[in-house]
């Protein structure tokens, strides 16, 4: 097991589950409902794992890659997109679904998730892949997954303070 493919397989389930909400008919209320709660499940669990597990190990090994300027701007911009993800799964949750309202809270999780993915695999993967052992990035793995398995149901997730959520993994 490799950390910085299970978090590649992540993103590949997020976008087909995306691709979901797409492909089924909007008056379909239940089907929609359905896959967006998985997927607002899935998007939360994702990202406090990588928030406990993964991003403490790159800010300590890390150096930035991608353009990046460095390791802490990597996860800096990490937490944000975090947020910003967080941000619009809770407002999905507030919207009637098929909404107006649930769909632009929909349309910004795509977004912020696509940006985020996009980020991460230019940055913050091959930042990790260039500075981790094979032992790390197995050991994170398995803990990674643990972590996913134990909270399929889902977390009470939670915004973070980027700068201090440096501070305090650094």
């Amino acid at each position: 097991m490799d950390i910085t493919e299970l978090i590649l397989h992540d993103h590949h389930e997020q976008r087909r589950m995306f691709a979901y909400l797409e492909d089924i008919d909007h008056s379909n209320t239940q089907a929609l409902g359905a896959v967006w709660k998985r997927l607002g499940i899935l998007l939360e669990v994702h990202a406090e794992a990588e928030e406990q597990l993964f991003y403490p190990h790159l800010l300590k090994i890390g150096t930035g890659a991608g353009g990046a300027e460095s390791v802490a701007s990597e996860v800096k911009d990490v937490i944000k997109d975090h947020n910003d993800i967080r941000d619009a799964v809770n407002e999905a949750a507030t919207e009637v679904v098929d909404s107006d309202g649930w769909w632009k809270a929909v349309l910004a999780a795509i977004k912020a998730n696509s940006d985020h993915m996009a980020e991460e695999e230019r940055e913050d993967l091959t930042d990790f892949r260039r500075h981790a052992s094979w032992q790390l990035r197995h050991d994170i793995a398995v803990a990674f997954a643990t972590f996913e398995a134990d909270h399929a149901g889902g977390i009470d997730a939670k915004d973070k303070d980027p700068e201090l959520y440096i501070e305090q993994n650094s």
